[in-house]
């Protein structure tokens, strides 16, 4: 009987959500998935001071304006080539949360950072640029699919984002099933929800059946899992990014996975088509309690870890600086 990782993988592309290499080794994963809050526990790792060392060397000409800057992008691309030694797909590589509500300087880092990684002899095929759902982050997607620069739109919580991304071409969508879970368990003031009635694993179901039902080619990756069971509920989507963690717990189960989410299904809904534009965008997603809150605090919480990642980085290049880093947030 096989495991239900193994299991799993005949219905869905399994991606690693880590930064940890070893992992990434461990699990033979098809992609990887990286953010600020990954890469800040990875670069603390000894065993990944190289990649570090790399990045700081990398940047030694940089102005002292720009000189931050260059190092965290060589940083990420860093890594993100190193997880390429493993993974036979793409790695998703994350522009700055603090761009998430301007076009242009989030379509120049993206441009920026699939330069880095084509000068390195990555192809840009292999790489995922990852951008806030936030409406201008959208544009900056749609943008730069046109140039065949291919994007995952994170943090995505309501159906009104999913519907923008997927009218903007972009080619891959992550929701954020944990944190959906998270808002609701808080809101009804209880330790868990049935999982019959996981709200974070009905929001991926709907958005699935309307990609599929209407025909779009954006793909959807369900995204921060709390439990295994809410993976399991979701075999059949596209691709389901998890942790090492919840990895681990599910090559150690056996069963089988029947399969969850399906195009049949997905054409026998009674979902109804759904035309938006930036008016529209904004008051569906602000109806969305949850999707209001959860957006913002992640685009926080993003940005707080890369400024950490920042200043830790900043200690190693001068070692005399003194630095206000704090630990991570569990």
């Amino acid at each position: 009987m096989p495991n239900q990782l193994e299991a799993l993988k005949r219905h869905s592309v399994i991606v690693a959500d880590t930064g940890d290499i070893e992992s990434i080794a461990r699990f033979r994963p098809q992609d990887a998935t990286t953010n600020p809050s990954l890469i800040y526990k990875a670069a603390q790792d000894p065993r990944y001071r190289p990649i570090v060392d790399e990045a700081i060397a990398a940047a030694r000409h940089a102005t002292a304006d720009t000189r931050s800057d260059e190092i965290m992008d060589q940083l990420f691309v860093g890594f993100g080539r190193r997880i390429l030694e493993l993974v036979p797909g793409r790695v998703s590589t994350e522009v700055a949360a603090r761009l998430s509500f301007d076009t242009e300087a989030t379509e120049a880092k993206a441009r920026s950072l699939i330069d880095r990684y084509e000068a390195a002899g990555v192809p840009r095929e292999h790489v995922l640029i990852k951008i806030a759902s936030t409406w201008e982050g959208i544009r900056a997607a749609e943008r730069l699919e046109r140039d065949g620069i291919h994007c995952n739109l994170t943090l995505l919580f309501s159906f009104a984002q999913a519907v923008a991304c997927a009218d903007a071409g972009v080619t891959l969508i992550s929701p954020f099933v944990g944190r959906i879970y998270d808002w609701h368990r808080k809101a009804r003031g209880v330790e868990d929800i049935a999982r019959e009635e996981d709200p974070g694993v009905a929001s991926v179901t709907r958005i699935y059946n309307y990609y599929k039902k209407f025909g779009y080619e954006t793909q959807v990756m369900g995204a921060s899992f709390r439990k295994t069971t809410q993976i399991l509920d979701l075999a059949g989507c596209d691709l389901l990014t998890i942790s090492p963690d919840l990895l681990g717990k599910l090559e150690v189960a056996e069963g089988e996975v029947p399969r969850r989410l399906n195009v049949a299904d997905a054409d026998a809904s009674d979902l109804e088509r759904v035309d938006l534009d930036e008016k529209r965008f904004r008051w569906m997603h602000n109806e969305d309690a949850m999707a209001t809150e959860k957006l913002a605090e992640g685009i926080r919480l993003f940005d707080a870890d890369a400024t950490r990642l920042e200043e830790a980085i900043a200690a190693l290049a001068d070692p005399g600086r003194t630095t206000s880093a704090a630990p991570a947030p569990p």
